[in-house]
């Protein structure tokens, strides 16, 4: 059951926010120049330009816009983006707040990333600001739902259920980015196509989690993916994951105590679940990946076409 919910609020909370920037309107300059203006003749006259004060360095909101280029991208921010080609990983977020540090915008394949390296950039973003208000908001839906009512309720019930939620996601990030890419020498990151048909990328970002590079930089069936995937939900469900137990519910009307038998978690059926669950996420999550650079754009595009106030 929490599985499903677990799936269902991941689902929401990318496209959530995917909808709306895609619902945000772009206005192009031909609509902003047929907007009517009632100037003055003399307010039509164009002012000389200031002269820059020698003493200072700082860069003009027009200079800004000038060093943009068709991308929607300025000079510095290109320059971060060769800073991160160059170290191997990404500064980059999803919607300006999820990690994104194992995507690369580059179709080039990058030298491998050393077992440090990898075990880093994991960390990184396991433990990522992001993460806790999450895993949080995730733990209070799951105390409300009553999910594995072995962790009971209250404060205690709700940082057993926190301290799992965090646990579980956190094991498979290591396994599938650090541990299995280190011992199996696979590339754990995400490399962007960027171009071709809507149809082609979707295709290319969902078959991500099962083929990958190796760091000698040929097509590999991804073995840390599946397997890495596989062995999160194992220790996962069989480790913390509450075991079965006996409650006892009372009744008025009979004035009787009945005692409740509760199954365990700790099962074949729910580590199934819970791997397929995760699966499901990983792709969906490599799909968002693939065409964020493009509502990236879109909304730079937007911020620049707005009238100056």
């Amino acid at each position: 059951m929490w599985g499903e919910i677990n799936l269902f609020l991941k689902t929401v909370r990318l496209f959530a926010v995917l909808a709306a920037v895609a619902s945000i309107p772009v206005v192009s300059g031909a609509q902003q120049a047929q907007t009517p203006t009632s100037q003055s003749p003399d307010a039509q006259q164009p002012a000389p330009p200031a002269k820059p004060s020698p003493s200072t360095n700082q860069e003009t909101p027009t200079e800004k816009e000038k060093d943009r280029g068709a991308l929607g991208v300025t000079v510095e921010e290109k320059k971060k983006g060769d800073q991160s080609s160059k170290s191997g990983t990404s500064n980059d977020r999803l919607f300006y707040t999820l990690p994104n540090f194992l995507t690369m915008e580059s179709k080039k394949q990058l030298p491998p990333l050393t077992v440090g390296e990898k075990f880093k950039v994991v960390t990184r973003g396991s433990f990522d600001y992001v993460q806790f208000p999450w895993y949080g908001f995730l733990s209070l839906i799951s105390q409300a739902e009553n999910s594995e009512p072995g962790y009971g309720q209250g404060w205690e019930g709700y940082g057993k259920r926190f301290g799992s939620a965090f646990a579980d996601g956190t094991i498979e990030n290591y396994l599938t980015g650090a541990i299995l890419p280190s011992l199996l020498h696979q590339d754990p990151r995400f490399y962007q196509l960027g171009e071709g048909s809507f149809r082609h990328r979707l295709f290319y970002a969902m078959s991500r989690n099962l083929v990958t590079l190796g760091d000698s930089g040929r097509k590999e069936f991804n073995a840390s993916e599946v397997f890495g995937g596989a062995m999160a939900a194992a220790i996962s469900t069989y480790s913390y994951h509450p075991k079965s137990f006996i409650s006892y519910r009372f009744d008025a009307a009979t004035d009787t105590t009945t005692p409740v038998f509760n199954p365990s978690d700790r099962t074949l059926t729910n580590t199934a679940k819970v791997w397929g669950t995760q699966y499901a996420y990983d792709t969906l999550t490599l799909v968002v990946k693939e065409f964020w650079p493009d509502i990236r754009r879109k909304v730079s595009k937007h911020k620049q076409s707005q009238p100056a106030r």
